[in-house]
């Protein structure tokens, strides 16, 4: 896995990955995202590609899968992130809860490796859901 990124002036980058996308990175969000808020989109799409296919291998009628990620940083330099909560809103037709639970508990815990890297770095990541009947 590669990918490369380039100054293109002041605080923003220009980064293209290996698999040919490319990315605005700009600290000060004039021309795209600060570079802590990509891992957390990164952990945030890492841990729902998970649950939603765990949820889909137990044939759960899945609408929708939303991940919100918050975070708090280090008051001092470096800033980590010291605490990370991942709160999935999963809507469906007669989703099982428990199904849901088992999902987000496998890709904390077994499948999501930025989850499990953030979390062997020092980072607390605390993982919560809810279900949505739709019709």
């Amino acid at each position: 896995m590669k990918t490369s990124v380039s100054w293109q002036q002041d605080v923003h980058f220009s980064a293209e990955t290996g698999s040919g996308f490319n990315v605005e990175i700009d600290g000060n969000q004039e021309a795209g995202p600060r570079p802590m808020e990509l891992i957390l989109a990164g952990l945030g799409g890492c841990t729902s590609y998970d649950v939603v296919n765990i949820l889909k291998k137990s044939r759960q009628d899945v609408v929708s899968c939303i991940a919100h990620v918050d975070a708090d940083r280090a008051d001092t330099v470096p800033s980590v992130f010291t605490e990370i909560r991942v709160h999935f809103v999963v809507s469906g037709r007669k989703i099982k809860e428990s199904v849901v639970a088992r999902a987000v508990k496998l890709s904390a815990e077994e499948y999501c490796s930025a989850s499990l890297m953030l979390e062997r770095g020092g980072v607390n990541i605390v993982h919560s859901y809810e279900v949505v009947e739709v019709e």
